[in-house]
């Protein structure tokens, strides 16, 4: 477990406390889209969830850090700024492919169930995908992560651009 927790705070050494989101997929969305702008993938059911990147940052899967932004929809291509609430970490491919939580308000218990639920089908689907796609089907959620992890400089207010 040390090993892992070192892993992903390497990859989020540097998270401010209210990043700059770029919206990917808005909340609904069945298209899934690399940080490019192409086609991952068709989803069989709609993300709840705004998901999307931290361009700035990268992640261990050497793709933009993944970010989703809880809320109402946010149109693709926009960039939001919204605190830091927690953290998905995620494993796909045998690589660490953390999913930083952002969200205007604290997490609520029914916010957690649902992360737990979407994150636990969505490594499913990505794991059949993988082998598919002839990857490695190491996928699977591992938990979510307080922010003790990682350090963060004081939170600044919440703003949407």
């Amino acid at each position: 477990m040390q090993r892992t927790r070192d892993t992903l705070a390497a990859v989020l050494a540097g998270l401010p406390a209210v990043p700059a989101v770029q919206i990917e997929q808005p909340r609904w969305s069945l298209v899934k889209r690399r940080s490019d702008g192409r086609v991952d993938f068709v989803s069989p059911v709609p993300c709840p969830y705004n998901y999307g990147c931290i361009p700035a940052m990268g992640s261990g899967d050497g793709d933009p850090l993944d970010a989703l932004v809880l809320g109402p929809r946010i149109p693709r291509d926009r960039v939001v700024r919204v605190p830091v609430v927690c953290v998905v970490d995620f494993l796909d491919g045998g690589r660490d492919d953390p999913k930083v939580v952002c969200s205007d308000a604290s997490l609520t218990q029914a916010d957690v169930r649902g992360l737990l639920r979407f994150f636990t089908v969505y490594a499913l689907f990505k794991r059949a995908l993988a082998a598919a796609r002839g990857r490695s089907t190491e996928v699977r959620l591992r938990g979510l992560v307080a922010e003790a992890l990682w350090q963060r400089p004081t939170a600044a207010p919440a703003r949407r651009e």
